[in-house]
């Protein structure tokens, strides 16, 4: 791999280049990928590092589906759209993640130290976004553990968010923010590396 463009920025990183690599630089979004099977301790190693995302009042309002059968992945493919549902049938292992609109029940255990503080949360409205964006924060450390794993992950949001959440998380309480396809990554599994926002176009300092 030749020297990226900021490579001297990336000196300043503590991280390892070797790890720098393996999560960031080097990892892409996995269109194919082979049949080897993903395994249930590799799928528990990424949730002991996905578990660690900052959350607000730490709700951690993230559930995960882990779709194996062949009568689950049917169920799945037929919510997805396009070329998803090809590329949905034939990953090793795929994963539904879906945000909690009823996690503040878990807050007493989650913050011993409030009083109450589930009571914040009793607005239907404000409690949904709060769990969708947390979510979104857990669903970025879910692939960069699928990563740590030496895995590659083919993140979706192209499927019927209402569908697949009625299929998979019937109580009604969740809803699907995305599907990921997990595994090793096939032939043809990248596309070419898409161009980046420079530092200068999008940080500004005050």
């Amino acid at each position: 791999m030749s020297a990226p463009e900021n490579s001297d920025a990336l000196r300043h990183l503590t991280l390892a280049p070797e790890a720098q690599n393996q999560l960031f630089l080097e990892a892409r979004t996995a269109n194919t990928f082979t049949d080897e099977p993903v395994t249930e301790d590799q799928v528990r190693a990424i949730y002991e590092l996905t578990k660690y995302a900052p959350t607000s009042m730490n709700q951690q309002p993230l559930r995960i589906v882990m779709v194996r059968s062949e009568q689950a992945r049917g169920r799945l493919v037929a919510h997805m759209t396009g070329r998803n549902q090809e590329k949905t049938a034939k990953a090793p292992l795929v994963a539904v993640l879906a945000a909690d609109l009823d996690f503040h029940e878990e807050l007493p255990r989650l913050v011993p130290f409030m009083e109450n503080p589930q009571a914040i949360f009793a607005d239907p409205g404000m409690r949904e976004g709060s769990a969708r964006f947390n979510t979104a924060l857990q669903v970025g450390y879910f692939i960069l553990g699928v990563r740590a794993a030496g895995l590659a992950a083919g993140p979706m949001i192209g499927f019927d968010a209402a569908a697949v959440s009625k299929e998979f998380f019937s109580d009604g309480r969740h809803q699907a923010v995305c599907v990921v396809n997990i595994g090793k990554p096939g032939p043809d599994a990248w596309m070419g590396r898409l161009p980046r926002l420079a530092y200068d176009e999008v940080v500004t300092t005050v």
